[in-house]
């Protein structure tokens, strides 16, 4: 079975080829990272416009790569939820067409349903049931995948998602954006002991909270007054991605235990950050646990994770009529 996925949920404009699920025939993403950086984050209307320009030429670009044509295919999958609608529907307003003119099946995917099939590129995927563990700047979540479609949310974010606060604390620090590399940059220059943050503790929840991080965070800042040095920034930064990214791991490896699993994967932007792959791998090592890490490349938004969430969907009979709608939220679905 090979699957075009699009995927058009934020500011990244991206198409792919899948085959079976398994595998990768191209994986094409259009960044916007320039349009938006002079803003500080992305501007919802500009991304949407950017999306009309460049989704066509995404779309033939994978099929290129990928040596197929529309005749090659046996579906269309296309993120429909969660996301900037305006970018949204642009994505799923090709999709419909793309459908509607070659006869193809359509299958609307949710968000973070593709975080969690991009574990299935790997040459060693995760059996069920597993745990996966999706952060990045518009969510944070644990879920307990006992198969496909069957997802089961077992934590989340009560405030703010992880990603988001890298994003907020590099802007504070007057860095680029994203700002999950350039804090993981950064971070990387201090070596001479990184500020000490507060954790958010929540009990026996396996929840997350970001929001007073990040105010501590920027009283910090604010105390250093405007002379702030660049090894106290570096200082700053190692705390705050000390700080962000124990409760993730730490949530992962007592929700695996406390649910009886020995997979764990990981998705979203904040799954490319290093300390997180590191420090995941390691305290999953000492547990007995199996981490199954994509590369970052798949872990930030693309539409490989798309394309292969729709080979899983359509195999299992899954088909939308084209009037599929886009939600700016929702709930992942059960199939």
């Amino acid at each position: 079975m090979r699957v075009l996925g699009i995927e058009t949920s934020c500011d990244e404009s991206a198409a792919a080829v899948a085959e079976d699920g398994v595998r990768l025939l191209s994986n094409v993403v259009a960044s916007q990272v320039d349009l938006h950086a002079r803003f500080g984050g992305v501007v919802p209307e500009l991304a949407s416009r950017a999306h009309l320009e460049t989704i066509n030429g995404c779309v033939e670009e994978a099929l290129e790569r990928a040596g197929v044509s529309w005749t090659d295919l046996d579906g269309i999958a296309v993120t429909n939820r969660p996301g900037l609608i305006g970018s949204l529907l642009v994505g799923l307003c090709a999709a419909k067409t793309y459908a509607l003119c070659s006869g193809l099946s359509l299958v609307g995917v949710h968000h973070i349903e593709g975080h969690i099939a991009a574990s299935f590129l790997l040459p060693d995927p995760p059996s069920f049931p597993f745990l996966a563990l999706v952060a990045s700047g518009g969510h944070t979540e644990l879920i307990l995948v006992h198969d496909h479609g069957r997802p089961e949310p077992i934590g989340s974010t009560r405030d703010d998602a992880a990603g988001e606060a890298f994003d907020k604390v590099a802007r504070l620090l007057g860095l680029e954006q994203p700002g999950g590399p350039a804090i993981d940059r950064l971070a990387a220059q201090c070596d001479d002991g990184a500020e000490r943050f507060p954790r958010a503790h929540l009990g026996d929840s396996l929840d997350f909270s970001y929001s007073g991080l990040k105010t501590a965070v920027a009283r910090r800042i604010e105390a250093l007054g405007p002379g702030i040095d660049d090894a106290a920034r570096a200082r700053i930064a190692h705390g705050f991605q000390m700080a962000a990214v124990e409760p993730l791991v730490m949530n992962a490896v007592r929700a695996a235990e406390r649910h009886g699993v020995r997979h764990i994967t990981i998705g979203g932007g904040v799954a490319a950050n290093g300390l997180l792959r590191s420090w995941l791998a390691a305290e999953a090592e000492s547990r007995g646990l199996r981490v199954h890490l994509p590369p970052p490349a798949l872990c930030t938004d693309n539409a490989g994770m798309i394309a292969v969430a729709g080979c899983f969907a359509l195999a299992r009979g899954r088909r939308d009529g084209l009037d599929l709608d886009a939600y700016a939220s929702a709930p992942l679905p059960v199939w």
